[in-house]
């Protein structure tokens, strides 16, 4: 039986005494390790004064890691640089925040090189080697350069945007053809494998032959692979004391009134802005409404590093400041804004709590908040799922949630107030809808999914 190589920007191995700190990614990835043995490597998260290839070993829980440290240089170059303010913003369509600087473009590909020569050696003949995410995207051709004849697979987290704005990035044909490396390649929606091969036929002249793309000698098979949540794991986290704990203590605070929640990284992929202005609409549209309700928005920080992280926390501050002065009474505050993160029980307990789930980004690979939002709930009387047409998770869970536009604060406000009189025999037929979907496609499935996908030769003419 082939092990898996899992290579990935940063490494989320469970460690001795985690008990479910991982994310839903990780744990499907910790699951496919332990069953098929093998390793993940990555990035430690670490600096070092000179790159040097030590590696750092651990086995935890049955999962081997694998970690490098990366040069102070590097991290600025690749990491906040080529990855995070070229490919992040480009990729979720904001072309106005992409930078182009020659000196991310080479720090990007000297990490790349970095992780290609340092995982080498640890290949052997028979291994799956699994790349994650756009951090990686040259990193199959390297191996190859390097002789590695492995079975290599790419699974991309975030949407693959049109042709005509990834061709605004110098390097998108060299990129493009690079992905040729691989043997299979796995996105989340339909819509984004479309983009990817309507980038590589009219741009880069490759053949399709149903999922088969040709380029020269090369063959790459792309499927639809999307990713779910760890069901089990978190329909048993909302059960918890800590939850129960959580649940009872948002009812508290609540007053009778019901509590409308927003989990999301402080990103301006996801829509946070037009979230607040799209909830001011339905505070001035439905003044009968305004003391029913409150919206918790929690937004742990992140990539501080990078400007445009700054700009959007001090407009978001800035937003919850204007709408509580304006409509906040002696009584009653509109908004709870919180900067930080909670663990998994903890926010299962204020999904369960909240009548309405508002995921609204303007463009998502997947976002997994929206499932762990309807893994939460009590059947018998579940709250709304809100969730923005342009989510990933739209694709599947567009039956049973109230889908909007979040560019239209009228649309936000209307969805709103939907959900707030939705009557429950309406609530509970929506939530089994997204439920059976979240139980049947969730993480386990999606990587066995890819896996086994990864493992078939594909049949050429």
């Amino acid at each position: 039986m082939s092990r898996l190589i899992v290579i990935s920007n940063r490494v989320s191995a469970p460690r001795d005494g985690q008990n479910g700190a991982q994310g839903g990614l990780a744990v499907a990835l910790s699951a496919a390790l332990r069953e098929m043995g093998g390793i993940w490597f990555g990035w430690s998260g670490e600096t070092t004064d000179s790159f040097n290839g030590h590696i750092h070993f651990q086995r935890a829980q049955g999962v081997t890691s694998a970690t490098v440290d990366l040069e102070p240089q590097d991290i600025e170059e690749y990491y906040n640089g080529y990855a995070n303010r070229t490919l992040w913003p480009l990729f979720h369509y904001r072309i106005d925040l992409a930078e182009y600087e020659r000196g991310f473009a080479g720090g990007y590909q000297r990490v790349n090189d970095r992780f290609a020569e340092t995982v080498r050696p640890l290949i052997d003949k028979s291994d799956l080697v699994w790349v994650q995410d756009y951090h990686l995207f040259p990193l199959g051709q390297m191996l190859r350069d390097r002789g590695c004849t492995n079975r290599i697979g790419f699974f991309l987290h975030i949407p693959w945007p049109p042709r005509r704005l990834l061709n605004t990035m110098p390097e998108a044909a060299d990129l493009g053809r690079t992905m040729f490396a691989y043997d299979l390649i796995g996105f989340h929606t339909e819509e984004w494998l479309d983009s990817f091969v309507d980038f590589a036929v009219r741009d880069l002249g490759a053949k399709l032959d149903g999922d088969l793309l040709t380029l020269g000698d090369r063959h790459v098979r792309v499927m639809t692979c999307p990713i779910g949540i760890d069901t089990r794991e978190f329909v048993a986290a909302a059960q918890t004391t800590n939850a129960r704990l959580t649940y009872r203590r948002m009812k508290d605070s609540a007053v009778g009134r019901d509590l409308i929640v927003g989990v999301d990284r402080l990103d301006y992929s996801k829509g946070l802005e037009e979230r607040f202005l799209g909830y001011e609409r339905f505070l001035a549209d439905h003044p009968e409404e305004r003391k029913e309700v409150f919206l918790l928005q929690i937004a742990p920080p992140s990539r501080g590093a990078v400007e445009s992280y700054r700009k959007i926390r001090a407009s978001l501050e800035g937003l919850a400041g204007h709408i509580n002065g304006a409509y906040a009474d002696m009584d009653w505050v509109p908004i709870r804004y919180v900067n930080q993160g909670y663990p998994r029980d903890v926010l299962a307990g204020i999904y369960r709590a909240a009548r309405i789930g508002l995921v609204t980004p303007l463009r998502d690979g997947m976002n997994l908040v929206a499932k762990e939002y309807v893994a939460a709930q009590n059947a018998d009387d579940p709250g709304v799922l809100i969730l923005s047409r342009f989510a990933g998770a739209a694709a599947q869970l567009g039956e049973g949630a109230v889908l909007v536009n979040p560019f239209s604060a009228d649309e936000m406000s209307d969805a709103l107030l939907r959900a707030l009189r939705m009557p429950l025999e309406e609530r509970q037929a929506r939530w089994r809808s997204m439920m059976d979907n979240v139980e049947r496609e969730d993480v386990l499935w999606w990587r066995k999914r890819f896996t086994d996908a990864l493992v078939q030769e594909p049949v050429v003419a």
